[in-house]
Formats: C-alpha cells, sequence, structure tokens
C-alpha cells in the first residue's frame, strides 16, 4: 500500500503519525490499535504527511523492539517503508487482535478519534469480555464455497475501491478477499465474506436481511388493533445491496413537499439524507450477526424514523461516550463499506449525523440501548427547511486561517495538531483560537478533555 493510500484515512481512529521515534509512545500506539479496530503508524511522517527526513532506519527498527517488549502480550505487526528525495518513512501495522492487550505496567490504551486512551477497571473488564467472544467475522461458514460469492458484487466493489484510492494496487481478487478476512487461503469464504460479497447471504445467515416497515401516524397499530402499515419492504443480498435497497425506499418515503425559488423547484427532505443515510449503515455494519431470529428493522412514523439493530453497545462503548470514541464489533465489514465509499470517514458518522439534524432544525438524534438492540431516533421538528448557521463578524488570525485550511484538507483538528502547526505559539493562545472559532459558528468542538477535537460547520 502507497504512502497517499495510507494518509487517505487521516489521523484518527487508524492512524497515527511520529516524526521523532518515541518507543514508549510506539508502544502505547500499537497496543491501542490491537484493542481497538487495528491501525497503522508512520515514523518519520508529520501532522501534514509529508516526510520529516530525519529517520534512519537502524533507529526505526530499534524503536520497534524496544516498543514491542513492552507489549503484553506481543502485539503482531507489519513492516513497510518508504523512501523518496525528502528520506525515509516506515509504516508499522498493527491490526485488531483477538486478546486484550496492556504495557508491562498494566496499562491498557484503547484508540478514539482524539488518540490513545487509557481504560479504567470497570471499561477494561468490559472489553476483555467482548475479546473474549472471539472473532465471529473470520468464522468459516459451514456448506459455503468461493462459488456462493458474486462476482459482479466483487467486481463493484474492486472499481469502486480503485476510485476511492486514485489507483489500482493490481491485487488479484482472490489476494484481496483473503488479505481482507473475506476467505481463507483454501477459499473458504468467512461470515464477513459472504456478509459482503454473497450471491444469497440470508441461505447460510437468514438474520442478514432487513426490513422497512411505514406506519400512519405515530404509533404500530392501527384502529381497532389492526396493523397501521401502508407499506412493508424487505431486502436482502450482500450488505452492499442491502444498503442500496433500503436507501432508495428511504428516498421514496422521505420525500416532503417542494419549494420553488426563483425558477428552480426544490424538494425538500423530511430529515436531512446523510444523517438517515449514515444511521442505516452503521445498523447494518454494526450489529451482532450471532443474533439469530431479528433482522435489522427500520420503522418510520409520521413523526420519526426508528432504525434498530440487533445487538447492544459493542465493546466499552456507552450512551454516555459514543460520540467521542469508536468501537467496531465487525471491524472487517466496516472497514469493507469503508473502501466501498458506504461509510466516508471512520469515526466521524455520529458527530456529523447531530451535526446534521440540528442544522435542519431538528432535535439531535437518540439513541437507546438495551442488552439485545440498539436503535437510532430521528424525530420531526416543527421547523421546516434548513436553519442556516449564525453569521459572524469580525476577522480571523492567520493562524485560525491555518487552521481551517487544515480542517478542509483532514476533515478535523485537535489541540496536539494545532500546536505542530503553530509551534511556537503558547497553548492558551491557541486553544482560545479555537475557542473563537466555535463562537464564530465555523467549528463544532467534540469530546472532552484529552479526547477534543474540532470539526468544521
Amino acid at each position: 500500500m502507497s504512502l497517499s493510500t495510507l494518509l487517505r484515512r487521516g489521523i484518527g481512529l487508524q492512524l497515527e503519525v511520529m516524526p521523532e521515534l518515541s518507543a514508549d509512545l510506539l508502544a502505547e500506539t500499537l497496543v491501542a490499535f490491537a484493542n481497538s479496530d487495528g491501525g497503522t503508524v508512520l515514523l518519520g511522517v508529520d501532522a501534514r504527511g509529508r516526510i520529516a527526513g530525519n529517520l534512519q532506519l537502524e533507529d526505526a527498527e530499534g524503536a520497534l523492539r524496544e516498543a514491542l517488549g513492552q507489549c503484553r502480550p506481543p502485539v503482531r505487526t507489519d513492516w513497510q517503508q518508504f523512501e523518496d528525495r525528502d528520506g525515509l518513512a516506515v509504516a508499522i501495522g498493527a491490526p485488531r487482535s483477538t486478546e486484550l492487550h496492556s504495557l508491562a505496567d498494566g496499562r491498557v490504551f484503547v484508540r478514539t478519534g482524539g488518540g490513545n486512551q487509557l481504560l479504567d477497571g470497570s471499561r477494561i473488564s468490559v472489553l476483555a469480555a467482548t475479546k473474549a467472544s472471539g472473532d465471529f467475522e473470520t468464522e468459516v461458514v459451514a456448506g459455503a464455497t468461493f462459488k456462493d460469492l458474486d462476482e459482479a458484487v466483487i467486481d463493484d466493489f474492486l472499481q469502486r475501491r480503485t476510485v476511492r484510492l486514485g489507483r489500482d494496487l493490481g491485487q488479484k481478487p482472490e489476494e484481496l478477499l483473503t488479505a481482507m478476512g473475506a476467505m481463507t487461503g483454501r477459499g473458504e469464504p468467512t461470515v464477513a465474506g459472504l456478509l459482503l460479497f454473497g450471491r444469497e447471504p440470508q441461505f447460510f445467515i437468514p438474520q442478514s436481511g432487513l426490513v422497512y416497515v411505514r406506519f400512519a401516524g405515530a404509533e404500530p397499530r392501527g384502529p381497532g388493533g389492526l396493523p397501521g402499515y401502508g407499506r412493508r419492504e424487505e431486502c436482502h443480498g450482500a450488505l452492499a445491496r442491502v444498503v442500496e435497497n433500503a436507501w432508495s425506499v428511504l428516498l421514496q418515503e422521505m420525500r416532503g413537499e417542494a419549494v420553488v425559488r426563483g425558477l428552480q423547484r426544490e424538494d425538500r427532505m423530511l430529515y436531512p439524507p446523510f444523517a438517515v443515510r449514515e444511521a442505516l449503515v452503521n445498523a447494518v455494519c454494526h450489529r451482532d450477526y450471532r443474533l439469530t431470529g431479528r433482522r435489522v428493522e427500520i420503522r418510520q412514523f409520521d413523526d420519526r424514523l426508528e432504525l434498530s439493530s440487533p445487538g447492544g453497545l459493542p465493546g466499552y462503548i456507552t450512551l454516555d461516550n459514543i460520540v467521542e470514541e469508536h468501537f467496531s464489533r465487525n471491524p472487517r465489514l466496516v472497514n469493507g463499506l469503508f473502501e466501498w465509499g458506504y461509510i466516508e470517514q471512520l469515526g466521524l458518522g455520529i458527530d456529523r449525523m447531530i451535526e446534521e439534524m440540528v442544522q435542519a432544525g431538528h432535535q439531535p438524534p437518540e439513541f437507546r440501548a438495551t442488552p439485545y438492540s440498539f436503535t437510532v431516533i430521528l424525530r420531526r421538528s416543527e421547523v421546516a427547511g434548513f436553519r442556516p448557521m449564525p453569521a459572524w463578524e469580525g476577522r480571523m488570525n492567520e493562524r485560525q486561517m491555518r487552521a481551517l485550511q487544515y480542517l478542509q484538507e483532514y476533515g478535523r483538528i485537535a489541540n496536539r495538531e494545532y500546536h505542530e502547526l503553530c509551534p511556537d505559539v503558547s497553548p492558551e493562545t491557541l486553544r482560545l483560537d479555537l475557542a473563537d472559532l466555535v463562537d464564530k459558528g465555523l467549528v463544532m468542538r467534540i469530546g472532552d478533555k484529552k479526547g477534543t477535537y474540532y470539526i468544521l460547520k
């Protein structure tokens, strides 16, 4: 994989850059990646993705040996190096592990959008229990063969992946599917492989479909206790087809009144399209596929839209930290849909879903969790149409303009990245700069304390 391809993900959930070597920070980050969804550390690369030019190969090898010596148990890693006229860079990959990893002193870290986060005792126990359940995605599906995968779906994935990456990596389909965990080296489809590329995955995994129901009114029952729905649709096939079929139904049912502006006719949606599509994709890729008997359900009422997926919140995620933190129950499904283009940027969906609902004049989404289900509720507001963001007056200083340029390029910025952009400015001044941009309505603050970062409004 090329350096530019790695950098496309942006610093965050699955990518860290380290312009200066630190074995301690490298060990911490490798543990965090192994305990979360996996990731890559780029040694000798700065926050803007440029090779720093001060990395020596033997120093990188020594730092990795020292870092791995601090990991309990050792973290499995892979190594890739890049060289150009600016110097050397090294990519150290750490895949998600089914084991719980810690540092030699007992500290346990996970990876969040804001960097590495230290877990307390109760959350370590929850994470350990999650790890102990095994990796269901990579289990071989009994009776399935390579012929049960759909060549047309695989070709669509390869084409969209090439467009997204900007180049063809030259991998044969079998090589890519094996690397993704979609099939074993013997050509046996895994759970992830059938869900992503299966011809009829519901034959082997019946619970992998989706049901949409449109109710008349605000209750699921009509007069006299009769079923109150006016439309019912079932979506089958590989997950990409399930998402697209459900999205087609939702687009039909979400159209509101038409508004004429000048000579242009504008169709308004009942809900912000991004918020609905993000909730849909999340429901499909984060559900617990071990639970049989229930499919993803979408229930649309006159006043709300409910998207419910089987399985409680994964790992150490709670309703209190769901915005700031990220943990995938099905990392291979998530990465597959990300490569496909169904997920725009890893770890930012909930943030933007909230932002889109508020900007459109609606209440923020509601999240409900039980041990066996998770539901997102989008409620319609009495306020119709788009509510513009507040206007602001005054000038930005040069530092703030650089911060906005960084946000346009990378999507988010934290205090650490801002300090790297302006190394000669005090942390307090930089904090005030960002607070001023929030007051002006240009950026939104997400998270708290060390996990705080900012996104464009």
